[in-house]
């Protein structure tokens, strides 16, 4: 089994660590799985598949640290230890929580919610942090689409190039605040997607937007 996750290499779901020296900057990566579609860590992987192998106690407990006193709601971790060609491989896997987001503490004590996108760790966006929030609100939101709404979203619509939250706000002469909350609604309906390109979160109207 452990070869056959190997084989397919890091990717949304699935991250390699040679050895975690820091469990700080392991709870960014179980924030960005518990934020996004789940995942597991495969610990004692070096980044070209090879296995190095690690002290299991030291890694789980390392592990652990970072679930709980470092993710802020903690993160249910399932580990289990994996011997294979003489080396201990600790596998953590996470599953996608309910409670988004899971924020992860920095080294300067902040914290700061992450998401997966592809093999990375990225810091969520304010739009997706404005959705998050949204969708603890049983209430619900009601989109008010005026033609001021229209003309903003004509703006998303017939750009060359997708917009970024501060260009978008920028055009449409908005708060930043607004074009956060006016993003997030618009997403929300469908009527608009962020992507992450060239790492910059964008904004482009989708075909029922248009």
């Amino acid at each position: 089994m452990l070869h056959r996750l190997i084989a397919e290499g890091e990717h949304q779901q699935q991250d390699f660590k040679y050895e975690i020296s820091d469990a700080r900057k392991i709870a960014r990566t179980l924030s960005a799985f518990a934020n996004t579609d789940g995942g597991r860590l495969l610990i004692g992987v070096k980044d070209n598949g090879k296995i190095a192998g690690v002290r299991s106690d030291e890694e789980i407990y390392m592990v652990e640290a970072a679930a709980t006193m470092y993710c802020t709601p903690p993160v249910a971790c399932h580990m289990s230890v994996h011997r294979e060609e003489g080396h201990n491989v600790v596998i953590a896997e996470v599953e996608a929580t309910e409670k988004r987001p899971v924020r992860a503490q920095l080294e300067d004590g902040k914290l700061c919610a992450f998401v997966r996108i592809a093999d990375e760790n990225i810091v969520a966006s304010p739009v997706q942090m404005a959705l998050w929030r949204e969708a603890t609100d049983d209430a619900g939101t009601l989109l008010p689409f005026s033609q001021r709404e229209q003309s903003l979203l004509h703006l998303l619509a017939d750009a060359p190039e997708p917009l970024s939250l501060n260009r978008f706000a920028r055009l449409g002469r908005l708060p930043r605040h607004r074009a956060v909350q006016l993003l997030a609604q618009f997403i929300r309906f469908g009527i608009v997607k962020q992507q992450f390109i060239n790492h910059t979160f964008v904004y482009v109207a989708t075909e029922e937007g248009e």
